[in-house]
């Protein structure tokens, strides 16, 4: 159910919160960052998604959510107001190299959304996550004016990009993440710097390659030594079920993979022990650090942009957990080391703290 309007945490004498943090996840998608943050320790109020897909995958894995199917455009913030996060994934074609760059000139940009529901929710924290061509040059003047409409807020804000890899995700996956407490938390926040080495497509993936008799799964798994290029979900507009573009399939080719589509299931018994196999979409979900037992709903096409246009969940438990500490820890324990600094891709900001 909505909180009501006037919905407060309790807070202990260092300012740290009491009971479970709450957060509010816009443009959820397929449930990848949600359940990152769940993991975070998060309780999600309310999580909302235009695609009836990726909703319908929402509400078959986590029945008691609180799924908001509809635009974002169309979603009062106002019965939320004080809740610990607000978290999402916003459209990522206005940034996206694979696509135009046309930013704010894109009508699918929802950065414009976002800061007015921060402003409508106010909540403790805000994360948003976008795709590595956001922090492009050519993009400094809009990522500077998302900060200034974040410190007039009364945020301290701080952009940064992090690779899933470093997180144990079988992908590269660049990300460019910002992050914004209230002030009086800003201090207590540090970026999550730990690499946890990801193991390699071979060994993530050889028992769903052996799960139908295929005789050359040890053989192709060793082949698969590496970790995988960014998986592409596509969009509406382009994209279907297949695993990217020339230079991307590629480079699946050189770990074994036929990246030209995606397969109803592993190879068969009779499939050639040294043919050059296709994922599936559960696969491609294993590689984006989703756990076995979450289902995509939909026909292949919508279950794989779900999961190809999914934040993965173990880098998202990773940022959630530092932005709880901020949130929850007792006294002024401060993370010594990469912090939100000055210095935010474009812009000097004065400390806020």
């Amino acid at each position: 159910m909505p909180l009501s309007s006037n919905h407060e945490r309790d807070t202990n004498r260092s300012g740290g919160h009491l009971g479970k943090l709450i957060s509010v996840e816009i443009c959820a998608g397929g449930g990848g960052q949600a359940l990152g943050l769940e993991e975070a320790g998060f309780e999600h109020a309310a999580v909302i998604e235009i695609e009836s897909a990726a909703c319908a995958t929402l509400r078959q894995n986590r029945p008691f959510w609180n799924v908001i199917e509809g635009d974002l455009r169309s979603f009062d913030g106002r019965p939320y107001k004080g809740v610990d996060l607000l978290a999402g994934g916003v459209p990522c074609p206005p940034f996206s190299i694979a696509g135009k760059q046309l930013g704010a000139g894109d009508e699918r940009d929802l950065f414009p959304e976002a800061l007015r529901l921060v402003e409508e929710i106010c909540p403790q924290a805000v994360m948003l996550e976008n795709v590595r061509g956001l922090a492009s040059p050519r993009f400094a003047d809009y990522r500077t004016a998302i900060l200034l409409q974040l410190e007039e807020l009364g945020y301290y804000a701080d952009w940064r990009l992090i690779n899933a890899s470093d997180f144990g995700v079988a992908q590269l996956r660049p990300r460019f993440i910002l992050v914004a407490l209230r002030r009086k938390y800003a201090h207590r926040f540090g970026w999550p710097t730990y690499t946890v080495h990801p193991p390699t497509v071979g060994a993530l993936l050889e028992d769903r390659m052996s799960a139908h008799g295929w005789a050359g799964a040890v053989r192709w798994a060793e082949r698969a030594n590496g970790i995988a290029p960014t998986i592409v979900g596509g969009s509406k507009k382009h994209g279907g079920p297949d695993l990217g573009p020339t230079r991307a399939r590629r480079q699946w080719l050189q770990l074994g993979v036929d990246g030209l589509g995606i397969a109803d299931a592993p190879p068969s018994s009779d499939f050639p022990s040294d043919g050059v196999p296709k994922l599936t979409t559960q696969m491609v979900a294993r590689i984006q650090g989703f756990p076995d037992t979450w289902r995509f709903w939909g026909k292949k096409t919508a279950a794989y942009r779900q999961i190809g246009n999914a934040f993965p969940p173990p880098v998202a438990t990773a940022l959630g957990r530092r932005i709880a500490h901020a949130l929850s820890c007792a006294g002024d324990i401060v993370l010594p080391i990469h912090g939100l600094a000055g210095v935010c891709y474009g812009r000097q900001l004065p400390l806020l703290l």
